[in-house]
């Protein structure tokens, strides 16, 4: 057996022995994450306001910069950011000073990430960014470092220590840091008014883009609707119900809305001593039921369905008008589910 051979089979043994401390370890680190994080959440203030209104108003983009672990982390902020309405992109500062800055307009504001504040690759790109007339936002562990002082908004992401045991890799400020970049991102999409249909827009692709993209009336039943009056008997909705799979709306002379009557009311009727097919589906009906909106997300209509333990729903209008029927299995088919 070779050495490396052996080597990973007593690894493999020392963590299998030592399965509690591994998970303590794995809970510490958690636990010390989230405690960084609801330091942040504390110290947050007004200057979190300035930084969204800097943003919104700016008719540039955002730019977003920091080196190594921080730069990553600017990576998935500016990622974040366009995908919810906000144009941005990542900066690296070293190749900023060798032509990258033509990405830069003096009407964009730049989002600067540095856990010490003192970055020595970051500095130089700050007086850049002055010199083109770029407003811009600090994300630091120290706001009283150099880039706090320049900047024109910092944001404190102060943490008492790393995960890491020699407190040295970035792991709980880089956290800190990506939490004020969602929550910058969050709280610009409602600035904004962002809404589904936008994010949907921006996300066209994969599974995500077809659960966004589905509206109800995309695969709603139009014709033949099955619509049945109050006065109807059991006896002939049983007809509609093996048609029109298993639902059927009762709806009023102007076809809004009564109630609904399914294959599950008909079984709960049947199993009643005194179950007649005559009596009125009025009197047996589910009043009001849930309902769908033709211009919904398919994916809203069957979180509802699902809620409610239902596989399908009649559509209505404003005026609550039915439209339409959805089934849930036309949802999965079309990809909103």
């Amino acid at each position: 057996m070779s050495d490396t051979t052996t080597d990973l089979a007593e690894l493999r043994a020392h963590v299998a022995l030592d399965a509690e401390r591994t998970v303590a370890t794995g809970r510490r680190v958690l636990r010390m994450e989230r405690d960084a994080i609801d330091g942040v959440e504390r110290r947050l203030d007004h200057a979190f306001a300035r930084a969204v209104e800097l943003i919104a108003t700016s008719p540039g983009r955002v730019i977003v910069a920091g080196v190594g672990k921080s730069g990553l982390i600017a990576r998935k902020i500016a990622a974040t950011l366009t995908s919810t309405g906000t144009p941005a992109a990542f900066l690296h500062p070293v190749e900023s000073v060798h032509g990258d800055l033509g990405i830069v307009g003096p009407s964009d504001v730049a989002i600067l990430l540095s856990k010490s504040g003192e970055t020595e690759e970051l500095l130089p790109l700050l007086g850049q960014l002055e010199r083109f007339g770029v407003r811009t936002i600090a994300i630091t562990g120290n706001v009283a470092s150099s880039l706090g002082r320049h900047a024109d908004v910092v944001l404190d992401a102060w943490v008492r220590e790393e995960a890491c045991p020699h407190d040295l890799a970035p792991t709980t400020s880089t956290t800190a840091a990506l939490a004020l970049g969602d929550a910058l991102s969050v709280a610009l999409l409602e600035v904004k008014g962002f809404r589904r249909e936008d994010f949907a827009r921006l996300h066209p692709g994969g599974s995500l883009g077809r659960k966004l993209l589905v509206r109800v009336d995309d695969v709603m039943i139009e014709q033949p609707l099955p619509l049945l009056a109050p006065t109807d008997t059991v006896r002939a909705a049983v007809v509609t119900l093996a048609r029109q799979r298993g639902i059927a709306a009762v709806v009023d002379a102007d076809r809004r809305l009564l109630g609904v009557f399914t294959t599950g009311d008909l079984t709960r009727l049947l199993q009643r001593d005194d179950a007649s097919m005559d009596e009125s589906v009025e009197a047996v009906m589910t009043r009001g039921g849930k309902s769908a909106r033709p211009e919904e997300l398919g994916s809203q209509a069957v979180y509802r369905m699902e809620q409610h333990g239902i596989i399908a729903m009649p559509v209505v209008d404003d005026a609550s008008r039915v439209v339409g029927v959805v089934h849930l299995h036309d949802l999965m088919r079309a990809g909103a589910a």
